[in-house]
């Protein structure tokens, strides 16, 4: 609409919005719009994956063994020790409980509703997240993302889009990986500690090992390589200053994906415990 012509009530309300908009301050402003650039990032990713699922799978396989590669070790390591202090915690708090008998369950519904979901998280977003994020914003520095918008290609699509399934496919078969690692550091701390019989610890655990706890479990882990992936991509492209800037950039994805994880897994175990009431008992 011309403002000329407009009548003035509506030149009044269109002026409002950025004079409201320059009120804010901008230590609140500015992750307001970050988080709006994001998320528009994310719904970008997300739509061109579905919209055409071909051309992409071969880079996709590539970074996920890139990320395989990265974080195999550092995983396994975390996951182990964590894993063992974790199980000897609950053994003593079971002990003072005089609930020996329940230690499997209470052990196996921590490690696939929480530790190993955020343990993977962790691991991915510190090691991968970071990696992605100084790639991405070294290109973006030395200006390669420019002469691919010059060249006609899709920087989304060609260098965002694997990164993010890479790290969503990385995340999910992590989980699977640190389930079975905690299965088996539960067992160990049992029989080395000798409170818990190894069968009664496997009763009670393949008791609450239901379908609705792995699929949850798995959703969380791919919602959180989502987050990671969009994150780390995000300020990765939108990087400047040089290699100081990339720098900056690699601290603040990492710190704000943490953040992140810590909010919608809070969300998350929300909504699905309303949504699946068989997860509130134990068996």
């Amino acid at each position: 609409m011309n403002t000329q012509y407009a009548p003035a009530r509506v030149v009044r309300r269109r002026n409002q919005g950025p004079a409201l908009v320059a009120a804010v301050p901008p230590p609140v402003l500015h992750p307001i719009a970050e988080a709006g650039a994001m998320a528009q990032l994310g719904c970008a990713v997300i739509w061109s994956a579905v919209r055409r699922p071909v051309g992409y799978w071969r880079a996709v396989l590539d970074e996920v063994y890139w990320v395989l590669k990265l974080c195999w070790f550092p995983l396994v390591l975390a996951v182990s020790s964590f894993g063992m202090m974790v199980a000897i915690l609950g053994l003593n708090f079971t002990t003072l409980l005089g609930a020996n008998n329940r230690y499997g369950q209470y052990f196996f519904i921590v490690n696939i509703r929480e530790f190993s979901p955020w343990i993977n998280s962790m691991v991915v977003a510190g090691i991968v997240g970071a990696a992605l994020t100084a790639d991405l914003g070294a290109r973006k520095v030395r200006e390669e993302l420019d002469a691919l918008e010059i060249l006609g290609v899709d920087s989304l699509r060609e260098l965002v889009l694997p990164r993010v399934l890479a790290a969503i496919v990385m995340t999910c078969l992590f989980g699977v990986v640190s389930i079975l690692i905690g299965i088996v550091t539960g067992l160990t701390g049992s029989v080395l500690i000798g409170k818990v019989p190894a069968g009664e610890y496997l009763a009670t655990l393949f008791a609450n090992l239901t379908t609705v706890e792995l699929w949850t479990s798995l959703l969380k882990s791919a919602l959180f390589g989502l987050i990671i992936g969009v994150v780390c991509s995000y300020k990765g492209i939108s990087c400047s200053g040089g290699s100081t800037g990339v720098g900056r950039a690699v601290n603040q994805a990492v710190v704000i994906s943490f953040a992140l994880i810590f909010i919608v897994d809070f969300f998350f175990v929300s909504i699905m415990l309303g949504l699946a009431p068989e997860l509130q008992t134990v068996r």
